[in-house]
């Protein structure tokens, strides 16, 4: 029987240098002429899961705790907790075990097939997502990581800082994967001027272990 090939709803202008098959999914892992920031690079492949439950505090998903305040993140050992309410929190496996898989409880639900997700990363991350959204990514009161949950170019979005550190700044967005090709057209609009570029995950990769 032949395997079903996953397709990532995000679609770059770049042409890529080397490409690794996962899961099903073709994962580039460097484009031509990526630059030297910032960069656009898609993690939709990555594989990620909503929680839900009454009773949060109980659950240790992938062994990691939960935050106990909505808004508040947690990345432990390449894994990514955003608290997003007083019953459910998402789930990023950003770098970490490829092994590792949903854990097999009713209260967890794969959403990686109906989501885009794409990191921003590097200098000038942050004015470019001022020509998209009012909120505010640098937001001194908050320490990263944090989620903000709100419109993005006029999209519901999940949106997490993830540094706020000069070139090394970066953040985290997931969207509907319908909006896939509007978002990146979106981005990559707003990025032309400071030089925004596709990269591949090994950029992301190197990007996440400084952190």
């Amino acid at each position: 029987m032949k395997e079903i090939q996953r397709v990532s709803p995000v679609v770059f202008k770049s042409t890529p240098l080397k490409t690794e098959q996962r899961d099903n999914w073709e994962v580039v892992m460097e484009y031509s002429g990526e630059g030297d920031g910032p960069y656009l690079v898609d993690l939709s492949h990555r594989p990620r899961f909503d929680l839900q439950d009454s009773n949060l505090a109980a659950k240790k998903p992938f062994g990691m705790g939960i935050p106990e305040t909505p808004g508040d993140c947690v990345l432990e050992n390449g894994f990514l907790a955003n608290r997003m309410n007083g019953t459910q929190v998402s789930l990023y496996n950003l770098d970490g075990d490829d092994t590792a898989t949903m854990p097999d409880e009713s209260e967890y639900t794969d959403v990686t097939e109906a989501t885009l997700c794409v990191a921003l990363i590097g200098k000038n991350v942050f004015s470019i997502c001022e020509k998209l959204t009012a909120l505010d990514f640098m937001y001194p009161k908050k320490k990263a990581p944090f989620l903000f949950q709100g419109p993005f170019s006029h999209v519901p979005c999940q949106i997490v800082t993830m540094n706020k550190e000069g070139e090394n700044s970066g953040l985290i967005l997931t969207c509907s994967r319908g909006y896939g090709r509007d978002m990146i057209d979106s981005i990559s609009h707003a990025g032309e001027e400071f030089g925004l570029k596709p990269a591949g995950e090994s950029m992301f990769t190197s990007w996440i272990k400084g952190l």
